[in-house]
């Protein structure tokens, strides 16, 4: 069975030579919460319009539900919904006219759950979107998206300026549209991986335009460590290694690596050592995130790029 969203070999350039994707693989299947995380320029939002099919691939494929939304039809695009980094709504209508006008392109539209939304999140429903807040105006373009009742939901920044009490009910309707039917597909880029870690289900990191690593959340959480070799002396022995490292440096005596750790016992070895120290910390996402990217040089931006 073909993934629900699926890039094969995803290539994307723009006029002033800037590679913003770059050979990106990607497969989500259905129900999954993949979580897309990487440093600003890693490519993520170009990602997801080529995805949505608001931009075209230079080679490779991006297929949602089983074909490309390049050239996709409406009744095939109803089913998908995209929430942008930079999402405006047009700012003299209320929602009460934009459930109007938007539900006509929708055949699953909900103006019972788009009203719902409205009050759990005090939005209100007859006042021009232009008097509400950054924040609020961001929830309604939320509410608008889940009120489609869409098979898949694309979000990038889901929670920008959103307190942490939108935010967690943000998250709480997200967990609500994976419970609805048969089940909803969501991929979201996000730099909130404190929220991310409670929703996603799989997570991958993105870097210079493609997946470098990817993972279940709760395998990360579980596996993932810093570990950190202490010996004596002014140096460490010479081509020493971390068992499953993926990351590490040496600074003098001490080696520290981002390393994957299945079995406690995988250790063993180094800590026979004479005049080693080995000390193991475990690893939010974030620190996770932060100890991958420490040693990495600051990208140019490529998320904000837009052909000419």
């Amino acid at each position: 069975m073909e993934p629900v969203i699926h890039a094969r070999g995803l290539g994307k350039s723009f006029r002033n030579g800037t590679v913003a994707v770059n050979g990106l693989h990607l497969q989500v299947g259905t129900g999954e919460v993949y979580g897309l995380i990487g440093r600003n320029g890693a490519g993520k939002t170009t990602a997801l319009r080529l995805l949505m099919g608001l931009l075209h691939p230079d080679r490779g494929e991006a297929r949602v539900l089983g074909r490309s939304l390049w050239d996709a039809p409406r009744e095939h695009r109803q089913r998908i919904a995209y929430l942008s980094q930079s999402q405006q709504l047009p700012d003299w209508m209320s929602l009460e006219d934009l459930n109007r006008y938007t539900g006509h392109f929708y055949e699953r539209w909900d103006s019972a759950h788009l009203r719902s939304l409205a009050r759990g999140w005090d939005l209100p429903w007859n006042s021009p979107i232009t008097r509400l807040s950054g924040g609020n105006q961001r929830l309604a373009a939320l509410a608008l998206a889940l009120a489609a009742r869409p098979e898949v939901i694309l979000l990038d920044e889901p929670a920008a300026g959103l307190d942490p009490i939108a935010r967690r009910e943000l998250n709480q309707c997200l967990i609500d549209a994976l419970l609805h039917g048969n089940g909803c597909t969501i991929l979201l880029s996000t730099h909130l991986l404190g929220d991310l870690e409670r929703l996603a289900t799989r997570v991958g990191i993105m870097d210079h335009g493609h997946v470098v690593a990817e993972g279940a959340v709760e395998d990360w959480q579980r596996t993932m460590r810093r570990v950190q070799v202490v010996f004596a002396g002014d140096s460490s022995p010479p081509d020493f290694a971390i068992p499953g490292a993926l990351r590490s440096t040496s600074l003098g005596p001490v080696v520290t690596a981002l390393a994957r750790v299945t079995d406690d016992a995988q250790l063993d070895g180094i800590r026979h050592l004479p005049g080693a120290r080995v000390y193991v910390f475990p690893l939010t996402l974030e620190e996770l995130f932060v100890d991958w990217f420490r040693d990495a040089q600051p990208q140019s931006s490529t998320d904000d790029a837009t052909p000419d």
